[in-house]
């Protein structure tokens, strides 16, 4: 039986028809197009962007990327798109790969023989079935589905077509091969034999065969060579700007952390309102975008109606760069007058203000983009151009003149203990082994003392050592940061720790997950007693379960209530800690029923990022209440456990508003342990 004239076994081109040098410099044309036009890109990133080190700890960076973009375990999160892209991307990937061993097989060394060559050709079929999996959950999705998430535009229907095209391509080349010379290893290459079938089905000549083998090559060679070359220009470039992106994430800082703001070498203070003073990563951030739109989703202000989407804010950057982008690098500007006003006009302040600073969209984002940094550095121009609502300016003034955000005096700050007996240490007088960093809600709101009263009596309870600072203690300064007042952060930390060298303890402990968050991660090395040079932080939920665990605390009754809890976003995403409050939850004999979004899925209540100091404006729902009508439906759930004194102040107005006050009880999980004491 007559075969195909010896070739390369990848590229399967006749010798006699189509010289290799032909192919090889077709393709290495296309891949010296895509490089060029990869490099531009980079090259506006680098020049437009401020200088920012992403270089240091590459095995650490290796990691994240073999992780993130080649197992891809956050697309898996979601299991309909995870695998619809993980089929897209791992077939494609199988295909690479494949390629360049086929390569180097073919011109360098053979080593694609015996039984490695039916495993390749097997692995190389299944890539095809992989491949077309994911292309037909992606139409399917695309065009019957039409999640409102998704970005519709033609181009990526383009993308998912041309790349359709060369897969099936491929596969044609090879099942009339196969038809011709038909292998005894035909078996390892399934889909390729059956489409093989057809094509002896239509008795059709071998010669007939090999013309249309040779002619579909020629087309499927064209259709790779035009995708390589136009990568940069369409949907595709996030395979390249995605893995880039990945491996230059942020691994130096906690999770949430922020940093100052930034200086010229003269020093002068950098407010982010142009391109220019973006650094050159959080350029890259606009460029990486996958637009699967799972920040839109996961984002509380966009799915109560406020004008935000972190999907179409980073687009938003990503179009003004490729708009003035090419004419900055051009110029090396760095001079922010020179270019075009971004903060306001293309990313207005009604979006930028709309945040909660969750965190949401930054963790559930596949390629690691930076949304909340971005967002709060153009917030910081807001605030310095006095571009904010009212209430905000007056809770950031009650923050500068008396330390909280409530306008009241330093005085006040421990009024609620006055009934307290014996009174609680002064840790500023006497030594304790802990320091309860109290906070403004737990300190100032009426309704939230009687928490607090049995705090101490809890505490007190477990033998716990501990006092607070009283009237020394200010805001941790949270808030005041993640809203842009980068100054009034620095002032509310240097007062707090000038209040904190001068007390006698060991670990701060704090109700409030804000404070945490801060404390424990924004507060930079202090000076104090410990050899560590660090003071150790805890959330009150990791201090009780420590003292359950260890039996210094003992729960006497057992409560039988069916209970949901709420992860707090600057607990649970920024800090990790989820387990502690369920295993005290436990201790108490609650049956715990968990909320459908939880742990690091959480729904944030709506009121970080300083947004329970603004005025909420027009919404469709605030996300408290969306939250408090997804507890509702939970089947005999009574209560709602909270562990942050915030969320008690709005899952109890929620209550009201949804009109659930009657069948759920806010708690925060301090009062259960107090009833099982």
């Amino acid at each position: 039986m007559p075969s195909i004239p010896e070739r390369s076994d990848f590229w399967g081109i006749p010798h006699n028809w189509m010289p290799e040098v032909v192919v090889y410099t077709i393709m290495i044309l296309a891949g010296l197009i895509l490089l060029y036009r990869l490099y531009l890109h980079a090259r506006m990133w680098w020049r437009v962007g401020r200088q920012e080190k992403r270089w240091d700890k590459l095995h650490i960076r290796l990691g994240r990327l073999i992780a993130y973009a080649i197992v891809q375990t956050k697309v898996l999160n979601q299991r309909y798109p995870g695998i619809m892209h993980i089929g897209l991307a791992w077939g494609f990937f199988i295909f690479f790969v494949g390629t360049g061993l086929a390569t180097i097989d073919s011109h360098f060394f053979k080593f694609i023989q015996g039984n490695i060559y039916i495993i390749y050709k097997l692995i190389m079929d299944l890539a095809v079935v992989l491949f077309l999996v994911g292309a037909g959950l992606a139409a399917y999705r695309r065009f019957i589905q039409k999640p409102p998430r998704l970005t519709l535009r033609p181009e990526f229907t383009i993308s998912l077509v041309l790349i359709t095209v060369i897969v099936l391509g491929g596969l044609v080349v090879e099942s009339f091969r196969l038809a011709v010379e038909q292998p005894e290893w035909a078996w390892a290459t399934p889909v390729g034999w059956l489409v093989a079938q057809i094509w002896i089905a239509t008795g059709a000549s071998d010669a007939t065969l090999i013309f249309w083998h040779n002619i579909m090559w020629a087309f499927h060679l064209l259709i790779v060579a035009v995708t390589v070359a136009t990568i940069p220009a369409g949907t595709l470039l996030h395979i390249a700007t995605g893995p880039l992106n990945i491996f230059f994430s942020k691994l130096d800082r906690p999770t949430g952390q922020l940093t100052p703001v930034s200086t010229t070498p003269g020093g002068d203070s950098i407010f982010v309102k142009s391109l220019p003073d973006f650094t050159w990563k959080q350029l890259l951030d606009s460029e990486a975008c996958t637009e699967c739109g799972r920040c839109q989703d996961a984002c509380p202000a966009h799915s109560s109606g406020t004008p935000l989407s972190p999907k179409q804010l980073i687009l938003s950057l990503r179009t003004e760069l490729r708009k003035e982008g090419p004419l900055l690098a051009a110029k090396k500007s760095k001079n922010g007058k020179e270019t075009p006003l971004l903060v306001g006009k293309a990313i207005t302040k009604e979006v930028l203000w709309s945040c909660t600073t969750c965190g949401a969209c930054v963790q559930e984002c596949p390629v690691l983009i930076e949304h909340v940094d971005a967002i709060v550095d153009m917030r910081r121009h807001l605030v310095i151009e006095g571009e904010m609502d009212g209430m905000l300016q007056d809770a950031l003034s009650n923050l500068g003149r008396y330390g909280n955000s409530f306008g009241q005096s330093d005085r006040m700050r421990a009024k609620w203990t006055q009934t307290i007996e014996p009174k609680i240490k002064d840790v500023r007088r006497e030594e304790a082994e802990y320091l309860w960093f109290v906070g403004d809600y737990a300190s100032y709101s009426p309704t939230l003392t009687d928490i607090s009263v049995k705090t101490v009596e809890v505490f007190r309870k477990a033998g716990l050592d501990f006092g607070i600072l009283y009237e020394a203690e200010r805001n941790a300064g949270n808030d005041a940061r993640r809203v842009g007042e980068e100054g009034l952060f620095e002032m509310l930390y240097e007062k707090n720790v000038a209040a904190l060298s001068k007390a006698n303890f060991k670990t701060i402990v704090t109700t409030d997950p804000h404070s945490y968050s801060t404390l424990k991660n924004e507060y930079p090395k202090m000076q104090e007693k410990e050899s560590n040079g660090f003071y150790p932080v805890l959330h009150y939920s990791e201090l009780l379960d420590q003292l359950i665990t260890s039996g210094q605390l003992k729960l006497s009754k057992k409560l039988d209530y069916s209970v949901t809890y709420h992860d707090p976003c600057y607990l649970g995403r920024y800090n990790g800690v989820y387990d502690a409050p369920r295993k005290v939850i436990a201790a108490t004999g609650c049956k715990l029923v968990e909320m459908p979004r939880c742990r690091e899925r959480s729904l944030c209540c709506g009121a970080g990022g300083g947004r329970i100091w603004m005025e909420e404006g027009e919404v469709k729902e605030r996300p408290s209440e969306m939250r408090i009508r997804e507890a509702v439906a939970l089947k005999d759930v009574d209560i709602f456990v909270v562990s942050c004194p915030k969320d008690v102040t709005m899952y109890r107005d929620a209550v009201k508003t949804t009109g659930h006050e009657e069948n759920l009880a806010i708690k925060d999980l301090i009062e259960l342990v107090y009833e099982a004491l």
